[in-house]
């Protein structure tokens, strides 16, 4: 029963570099988030700046060679939740970043992944095991992001660098202007957040539960 199981259940490759790029990002965003508790500001910035490169490199390299695979169109967002997550709880302790501001995004995070687990348990093939839940060589639905949550992530890497290097700036005589532009920042990236959070709810295909046919497809192309 189990070598049948294996055998009408299509599993795809999923050890490619963009993967691998972006478990990298995925690890990375505890220790970011623990320099920034320790003030380490100039290690935090530098090991952000390298998960925001790595962000789009992978993509590049999985359009560039076909790398493309269903769970890199989990993780990836997941990697970037997750680093943004850290990051917002982190500030928010320190004093970075206004409590209101936090819990909007938070809240934002906290509802799409408890979509995502929906939406992984209902496209999910029977026998719907946790084993099988977990493995995520067996593509059942594919996230496409929304225009506007591209651009809000955006928005939100660019305010979390931006506070995170923003110790640095003090004594460089920039602490006032950078000031006044951050709190602007902090207003549309409030805005674009519960913008982008909509959008889920009436983009047709922000999620496609895929059939057996395409799962298949999907894995033959590995």
């Amino acid at each position: 029963m189990k070598t049948r199981l294996l055998r009408l259940t299509p599993h795809e490759n999923i050890y490619t570099l963009p993967n691998l790029l972006t478990f990298s990002r995925l690890l990375a965003a505890p220790l970011v988030g623990y320099l920034v508790v320790h003030d380490q500001h100039a290690w935090a910035l530098g090991l952000f700046a390298y998960a925001g490169i790595t962000d789009l490199v992978d993509g590049w390299i999985a359009r560039r060679w076909q790398l493309q695979t269903v769970v890199g169109t989990v993780i990836d967002p997941m990697a970037d939740k997750t680093l943004m997550t850290v990051l917002v709880g982190v500030l928010a302790w320190k004093g970075g970043m206004p409590l209101w501001l936090a819990g909007i995004i938070l809240s934002r995070d906290v509802l799409l992944g408890l979509a995502a687990i929906y939406y992984r348990y209902i496209s999910l093939p029977p026998p719907k095991t946790f084993a099988r839940y977990w493995d995520f060589s067996l593509p059942s639905a594919e996230v496409h992001p929304t225009g506007i949550s591209k651009v809000n992530t955006a928005l939100q890497l660019g305010l979390i660098g931006w506070t995170v290097g923003m110790p640095l700036m003090v004594g460089q005589g920039w602490g006032d202007v950078l000031g006044s532009g951050l709190v602007g920042m902090q207003y549309l990236v409030a805005t674009t957040t519960i913008w982008s959070g909509a959008s889920y709810l009436y983009t047709k295909d922000a999620v496609k539960i895929l059939t057996p046919e395409e799962s298949e497809q999907r894995a033959m192309k590995k």
